[in-house]
């Protein structure tokens, strides 16, 4: 492939097109995702509420980035829908020479992590979220440029891929939420006409309090948020932690994060949290293995009904004050068909999870492949001045 090295000073230009912002006019705002996602097209704000005074127009075909962010990918093309649209003198705006190159390849180009981070080198600030990236730097990097027709011709290769890529993705989104939907409709086949028992009963919650040894470490334990499991915070050694209770926590218990229960911060002990502690915080249910699996009280906290019944055990307005009452949670009801019944959802939703990971695993192949074919295309080609 023939090309030539040349700045992109010889390509680009800086386009100021400055408009004063008159206090009853309403502008609609370009802004710039990072890591290469394209513009944000924000509704239109009346000149009254900006605190500029000046705003500035860009036009369908510019490049566009963010000087505070474009450390981290947020470089796009304005497409025609966003034509006319108006940025903050935080957002750069370059004409490209359509003679020297086509819009759409710069678009790609401008898709690879290594040309962001060679380009932000230098840049001015205090820590890489105030670096802020000048039209200077942007203008003397250096790239590898071919003939406009091999541009084009590498843009249609690209946009195949990336429809084959989408039209993968799509399927493999499509197939997970197929899979939850028929897991759901199982489990509301397994508790159908199941008896309720209170938590109390069925998985009581228990404090195991550890005599805290100031020279042993003991590995403290949270829960994400959004049902995202149980995550080791933090292992020091018991004289630190001499000021609070500690409990305890084993494989199997249900925990719930009594400040963060209302957003989903519920999980299931797994073999590697056996030993770990939990603070005050932390509620442990110890599921009763004559009435349940701590699987299938899981899903059950998953579903619309059972999440309902922890926010509606969780009083307050608040974030802060929105608590799980370790003095209520015992008398939530749940759903406790045969054990039978429950092993027999568990090992489906076991099979649902194997298929998961094998869908994660394609999906991270799929969404590895566009970066894969940028470099191997530009393959190192951009070069910094």
């Amino acid at each position: 492939m023939a090309t030539s090295t040349v700045p992109l000073s010889e390509i680009l230009e800086l386009a100021v097109d400055p408009c004063p912002v008159e206090p009853d006019a309403a502008y609609p705002i370009l802004g710039v995702y990072g890591f290469a996602r394209g513009p944000i097209a924000r509704p239109p704000v009346r000149g009254s509420e900006i605190s500029a005074t000046t705003l500035y127009k860009v036009k369908k075909d510019q490049l566009v980035y963010s000087r505070l962010k474009a450390f981290e990918g947020a470089y796009t093309v304005v497409p025609p829908e966003l034509d006319g649209y108006f940025t903050s003198n935080e957002f750069p705006a370059f004409d490209i020479d359509p003679d020297r190159a086509d819009h759409r390849y710069l678009q790609w180009f401008f898709r690879q992590p290594g040309v962001w981070r060679e380009i932000a080198v230098g840049s001015k600030g205090i820590g890489a979220r105030r670096e802020r990236v000048h039209p200077d730097q942007v203008l003397s990097y250096r790239i590898d440029l071919p003939s406009l027709a091999e541009q084009r011709r590498i843009v249609e290769m690209l946009a195949q891929i990336a429809a084959l890529v989408d039209e993968r993705r799509n399927a493999i989104e499509a197939a997970e939420r197929e899979t939850q939907a028929l897991l759901l409709k199982a489990f509301q086949l397994a508790i159908d006409g199941a008896p309720l028992r209170p938590m109390a009963e069925v998985a009581p919650l228990v404090r195991r309090e550890v005599a805290i040894e100031a020279s042993r470490e003991y590995t403290e334990i949270g829960v994400r948020s959004f049902y995202n499991g149980i995550f080791h915070r933090r292992t020091m050694a018991g004289s630190e932690f001499s000021w609070q209770s500690l409990f305890w926590v084993k494989e199997g218990d249900l925990v719930f994060s009594n400040l963060m229960a209302w957003e989903k911060a519920i999980a299931v002990a797994e073999a590697h949290d056996e030993g770990t502690v939990g603070n005050h915080r932390m509620l442990t249910c110890e599921v009763n293995p004559k009435l349940a699996t701590p699987g299938f009280l899981m899903a059950y906290f998953r579903t619309f009904e059972g999440f309902s019944s922890i926010v509606g055990h969780s009083p307050g307005t608040i974030a802060r004050n929105k608590t799980l009452s370790s003095k209520k949670l015992p008398t939530i009801q749940v759903p406790t068909p045969p054990l039978e019944t429950q092993k027999w959802f568990d090992r489906l939703r076991a099979k649902a999870q194997e298929a998961r990971t094998i869908r994660a695993n394609t999906a991270q192949d799929v969404e590895a492949l566009i970066p894969a074919m940028l470099h191997e295309i530009f393959n190192g080609g951009a070069k910094a001045a």
